[in-house]
């Protein structure tokens, strides 16, 4: 978890489900899911409120979503995140990545168990910028 191996794999990966956009700049999901956007991936705002942010079409859950999903970018908080995690081994997601300060040690776990890489504590923007 967290080698610059898998960093890496994942940041290569292309469909991004992003769980906690919303439409509020204020909040750090917002400013990633550009940079995501803007360095060729496909975002899925996954939010209770299920709104288009950056023109992409939001869902309720990872279980609406219709597309193949390959990264589970979590903004959520650490006690909400194992239901999330839970969700992306069910849609066959092929990697969980929890933001900078979301750490859930069984969760992580239990997805490197199912085969996703697994990244926690980090932040994709912050690794963009340390490799590539």
């Amino acid at each position: 978890m967290n080698t610059t191996e898998t960093i890496l794999q994942a940041l290569e990966l292309k469909n991004w489900a992003v769980v906690g956009l919303g439409n509020n700049p204020d909040r750090p999901a917002f400013g990633v899911a550009k940079l995501l956007q803007d360095k060729g991936h496909q975002i899925f705002p996954v939010h209770p409120k299920a709104e288009t942010v950056h023109g992409a079409i939001g869902y309720q859950s990872l279980l609406d979503i219709p597309t193949q999903i390959d990264v589970v970018d979590c903004f959520v908080n650490s006690n909400l995140v194992g239901e999330v995690v839970d969700q992306a081994i069910a849609i066959g997601a092929k990697a969980v990545w929890l933001q900078l300060g979301v750490i859930d040690q069984a969760a992580a776990d239990r997805a490197q168990a199912a085969g996703l890489l697994t990244i926690m504590d980090r932040c994709p923007a912050i690794e963009y910028q340390r490799f590539i």
